[in-house]
């Protein structure tokens, strides 16, 4: 006689993983709601990443200039001046330009992001 017999093994946080590894290779909709958090976050992180540069850039070669006049590199007064003002002149446009950038995209992304609350909150209200 043959012994047939039924083995069933559960095990919860074994198939949390495997749902969640599954979940990353299914195909994704996107709801309103994340359509609506994704335009929200790249008004607000508009123009930061280029003001970043700017100043970064900037400051950098501000520093460099610092280092000549401290004497780290073997070098004069006026290149440490010069390094400076043009380190000065690097860092003053990067708030204008943030501020610009992100009026721009506010300006561009608006209607959509009204337009996406409203669904939301008329589906809401059903």
């Amino acid at each position: 006689m043959e012994n047939t017999t039924f083995s069933y093994n559960y095990s919860a946080t074994r198939n949390k993983e495997v749902e969640s590894i599954r979940r990353k290779y299914m195909p994704h909709e996107e709801s309103k709601l994340e359509r609506l958090k994704m335009l929200d976050l790249r008004v607000q992180m508009a123009g930061t990443i280029e003001s970043l540069c700017f100043g970064i850039v900037g400051a950098l070669v501000f520093g460099l200039g610092m280092c000549f006049f401290l004497d780290v590199f073997a070098g004069a007064a006026w290149l440490s001046a010069l390094f400076m003002i043009i380190g000065t002149l690097i860092m003053i446009p990067a708030y204008p330009l943030y501020r610009r950038i992100a009026r721009k995209t506010k300006a561009e992304l608006t209607p959509e992001i009204l337009r996406l609350s409203e669904e939301i909150m008329k589906s809401a209200k059903n």
